[in-house]
């Protein structure tokens, strides 16, 4: 299958030879030429580049233990760097996303082609549809591309969050844009934006998109968020169009450009979720399982419980897993909004409480009836964790 592809495995180093530590990914042509002028590509993996105009270069250079992920190359370099002792992934054609892209999504990527042809002629659809004709057939080489791409995408959402204070915010893809609970969830997103925290969401609609929104205008005036709200009242959901509900979220991006960052996490598992368009950076996933668990960990600040359903109470308890056996480092703190809803509609409260009780996750666990209780309940919650491991 491999030779199939264009790889020469006889000709590869053991992987186990192949460095794994982070900072030796090169992702740029600029990172390339300062590693290449050294006379040395030992050890690096090179992702995605057109190095067809580095011909040169390859040929002069020490490639021993290499990676080459995706690189377009003339056909005697190539030959040059795997004889060299260069493992080498080719690119794949035909393909409507990059499984050995460097660097998360942009809403502009995902979207391209959004206003010209509407939305099944974008990236994101036509990725979704690659996704579910190739899980049909069972495709192993697909299923190969896909772990690599979800890799590839937790490589570059490690390193975009690396030091940074992240809250994640979870709840219903089935929140209106125009309903009150959308609004107070934008203003979530924005508070906790500006005290500094990275809001992370599992990037689709509704409570997801009302976070990233929040964040989005963070910067500006408080009028800013008021007039976001009233434009995207018109497409409440993605119900009657995919496209139409799109086009309005990338009208308020152009109302507003420079809008603050904030992150999503996204999967194609579930086609009828298209990610939002208000995150700056999007790591969008071919394995729901994978995203579910990464935004999870990676909310070392906090994770908010907005109402939602299923998919909701699946999160609501795979975080508290995970602060049940955490065995290093204090639980995280987890903030349940809308008591009625997580005590009486799905109670999951009662059950979190019972779980809890006993261990130090009882303490880092709170249940506030709207959200403009959470930035006060993090803070106290986070107070308790740092001096539970300050004894």
């Amino acid at each position: 299958m491999l030779t199939h592809m264009g790889m020469q495995p006889h000709t590869q180093p053991p992987l186990s030879r192949v460095p794994r530590e982070r900072g030796h990914e090169i992702t740029s042509l600029a990172e390339f030429d300062r590693v290449a002028a050294t006379g040395s590509l030992s050890g690096y993996h090179l992702q995605s580049l057109d190095l067809s105009d580095r011909t040169f270069a390859l040929l002069s250079t020490e490639t021993v233990d290499s990676v080459f992920l995706g690189c377009v190359m003339e056909p005697d370099a190539a030959a040059k760097v795997r004889a060299g002792g260069a493992l080498v992934f080719p690119p794949v054609p035909g393909l409507p996303f990059d499984p050995y892209r460097g660097a998360l999504y942009a809403p502009d990527e995902l979207y391209s082609g959004l206003f010209d042809a509407g939305y099944d002629a974008t990236p994101d659809a036509r990725a979704y549809r690659w996704y579910q004709e190739t899980k049909a057939t069972g495709d192993v080489v697909a299923g190969m591309l896909r772990s690599i791409h979800d890799d590839t995408v937790s490589d570059a959402l490690d390193a975009h969050l690396a030091g940074a204070r992240v809250v994640g915010v979870l709840g219903g893809h089935v929140m209106e844009r125009g309903s009150a609970a959308y609004a107070g969830a934008a203003r979530l997103g924005r508070r906790l934006s500006r005290e500094g925290l990275t809001v992370a969401t599992g990037g689709g609609p509704g409570a997801m998109e009302a976070a990233n929104l929040g964040a989005y205008t963070a910067p500006f005036e408080d009028a800013a968020l008021d007039t976001a709200l009233e434009l995207l009242a018109g497409t409440p959901h993605t119900g009657p169009s995919v496209t139409r509900w799109a086009r309005a979220a990338f009208e308020v991006l152009r109302s507003r450009p420079g809008g603050g960052p904030s992150v999503a996490m996204p999967t194609w598992f579930y086609g009828h979720e298209p990610p939002n368009a208000f995150a700056s950076h999007i790591a969008k996933y071919f394995v729901n399982a994978l995203r579910e668990e990464g935004l999870l960990a990676r909310s070392n600040a906090g994770l908010v419980f907005l109402p939602g359903a299923a998919g909701t109470v699946q999160e609501v308890f795979d975080a508290a897993t995970l602060n049940y056996y955490r065995t290093c480092g204090g639980p995280t703190p987890m903030v349940l909004v809308d008591r009625r809803h997580w005590t009486s509609e799905l109670p999951a409260w009662p059950l979190l409480q019972t779980l809890s009780a006993g261990r130090p996750m009882a303490s880092r666990i709170a249940l506030v009836d709207s959200v403009d209780e959470v930035p006060e309940a993090l803070t106290r919650l986070a107070a308790e964790t740092a001096s539970a491991e300050g004894r």
